[in-house]
């Protein structure tokens, strides 16, 4: 799975942000502020990890248990999928 094309993260006021361009736009036309996991998250997403890899970037960077971060990034995925952020 990967990010949707048209969706780009971007730093604005050094908050990491989600927002869409091109065709994308036409359906969704606000913006998503993502936490520092948040961002970790989706770019693994844009370069094509896994699940289990992007589970690994995050207990070797944040002070967080495999169970949390992978509860984490399937609840991350779940959501970014149910608002059409992500295509298989």
């Amino acid at each position: 799975m990967r990010i949707k094309d048209g969706f780009v993260l971007r730093e604005v006021a050094g908050q990491g942000v989600v927002i869409a361009t091109g065709e994308a736009s036409e359906n969704f036309h606000g913006m998503i502020r993502l936490n520092a996991t948040g961002e970790l998250i989706w770019k693994a997403l844009t370069d094509g990890k896994t699940e289990d890899g992007i589970v690994a970037e995050l207990t070797a960077r944040f002070d967080v248990s495999e169970s949390q971060a992978r509860a984490d990034v399937a609840d991350f995925i779940r959501q970014m999928s149910d608002n059409g952020f992500l295509v298989e």
